[in-house]
This record gives C-alpha cells, sequence and structure tokens, in this order.
C-alpha cells in the first residue's frame, strides 16, 4: 500500500512515543516515564486542548495490538468513539461499540477492510505489530515523538527483522516539555 500508490487515498501513520534510547516500554510493559515531570523547553511550541482535539478529530480509525488496546482500557480509553480495529489471535473483552477485533493477513486487512472505510489511519502499537506493518511496505507516514528520558532497557520499537529502508523528513517539532516530533513520509 504505502505511498507508493492507493486507490482509497488511505494513508497509514503509524505514531509511537520512545524514549531517547529507543524503548517504548519497560520491560513490564508499564509507560509511567511518559507523564514524569521534567525540565520545560522555552524555545519549545506547546498545543492547546482545542487544537489538539482539532487534530485527533481528524483520525478516522485507530490499530493497535492487543497489549496496546489492554494498556489503553487500563488508562480509560484515550481513543474517544474513534473506530479502533485490535490485530489479535486472543479472546478479548469487548468494552465499546466503537472496537473491533480482526486476524489474520495485514495487507488484507489493510487492504479489503480498513483502507475503503478510513483516510486517515493511525497506528499505534504495540512493537511487533508496528514491525510487521513496517516489514510489509503498508506504512506511509512515522511519527515518532521522543520523550526526554532515559530508560536503559524495556521494548524497542524496531526490532532487528527490519531491512535498511530511507524515509524523507517531513518535520521537526520540539514541545515545551521536551518530546521532539519528528515526521517522516515513505520514499517512492
Amino acid at each position: 500500500m504505502s505511498s507508493k500508490g492507493n486507490a482509497t487515498g488511505s494513508r497509514v501513520t503509524l505514531h509511537v512515543v520512545s524514549s531517547l534510547d529507543g524503548f517504548i516500554a519497560r520491560k513490564d510493559n508499564s509507560v509511567s516515564w511518559l507523564h514524569a515531570n521534567g525540565s520545560i523547553y522555552e524555545a519549545g511550541v506547546s498545543i492547546s486542548e482545542e487544537e489538539a482535539a482539532i487534530f485527533v478529530k481528524a483520525i478516522d480509525c485507530y490499530v493497535l495490538g492487543s497489549r496496546t488496546y489492554e494498556h489503553a482500557l487500563e488508562l480509560g480509553w484515550p481513543y474517544g468513539d474513534t473506530p479502533t480495529v485490535v490485530v489479535t489471535g486472543r479472546k478479548l473483552p469487548s468494552t465499546r461499540k466503537s472496537v473491533e477485533f480482526c486476524s489474520g493477513d495485514l495487507k488484507t486487512l489493510l487492504d479489503e477492510k480498513l483502507a475503503p472505510r478510513y483516510r486517515n489511519i493511525w497506528l499505534v502499537g504495540g512493537a511487533m505489530l508496528c514491525q510487521r506493518f513496517l516489514e510489509l511496505g503498508l506504512v506511509d507516514e512515522i511519527r515518532l515523538t521522543i520523550a526526554p528520558v532515559l530508560l536503559g532497557d524495556g521494548l524497542r520499537l524496531f526490532g532487528g527483522s527490519l531491512t535498511e529502508e530511507r524515509w524523507n523528513l517531513k518535520n521537526v517539532v520540539a514541545y515545551k516539555n521536551g518530546f521532539v516530533e519528528l515526521s517522516y513520509s515513505a520514499t517512492g
């Protein structure tokens, strides 16, 4: 699918937050380090609640793995009523009408189920699902937000199974909280 061509016009954005040393969670899958207070970066930008709400409304569908789903439930479900597809082979509790569970071939899922229905698809975790989407060339954009923390160990975003691939830098945004967002688009 990727930006190399797609008749439906939908885009898949991989969005994840990583520590400076490339981890998206501690070994116990906790992400409390995301909410720790740090120093203020004065030259950074801040986003109002209204701007954030407008941005989130533009997302048509979230795609996540089972552990990310379980973690989102623990957090109080940050995805609102936006349609959410959980890719899993496990039997999980369905807690919202906006959530559907799928398994099987990811390319088929994307081409036949998601792309015809949704234009702005956000892949938000977990690591294995993100890696698989990348391996299959199903990601059009990567939005990697780097948190100002070194974890030393944990769950890596990018495993060793990916092959070398160039991406085009689209944008860099530094925030007042010390986080930096890097936006890349697929080449080709």
